[in-house]
């Protein structure tokens, strides 16, 4: 049987290029260049008819440890809670008021890119603090 080496995220949404443009921003992501011939992903659906136009978009990790992540329209909005979710891992080592802090700092640093805060878990004898947050189009995501 083969071993699988990599995995893909794959977000249904309805603006594709806005929230992989979101999540590069939010992980140190990059887009891959547009398609050979045109000089910007614009003009790439520019020359595609309207059905197909930011039908998807990919974005992936530089050092090329982290899966590629792919978003693809879809009709439907979002109408309930995600299944599956990302953590974030913004305050892996940090304990106490320092792990909160860093939560808190990389909050402040996602709103402006058009997160949504959610809610402060605090910890408790089990699990350490993470901060729930929602991405552009409202997907859940924990910062953790």
């Amino acid at each position: 049987m083969a071993t699988i080496r990599q995995v893909q995220v794959t977000f249904d949404c309805a603006d594709p290029e806005r929230v992989a443009r979101f999540w590069c921003e939010v992980l140190g992501y990059v887009a891959p260049p547009p398609p050979e011939g045109f000089a910007s992903w614009d003009d790439y659906n520019d020359s595609l008819p309207p059905e197909r136009r930011n039908a998807g978009f990919a974005c992936s990790d530089p050092t090329g440890a982290g899966p590629r992540m792919y978003f693809q329209r879809v009709p439907e909005g979002k109408v309930v809670k995600n299944r599956v979710h990302l953590d974030v891992r913004v305050g892996t080592g940090l304990v106490g008021e320092e792990r909160v802090a860093a939560l808190e700092a990389q909050c402040a640093r996602l709103v402006p890119l058009g997160a949504t805060r959610v809610r402060l878990l605090v910890a408790d004898e089990e699990n350490e603090s993470c901060l729930v947050m929602q991405d552009v189009e409202g997907n859940e995501f924990c910062l953790d």
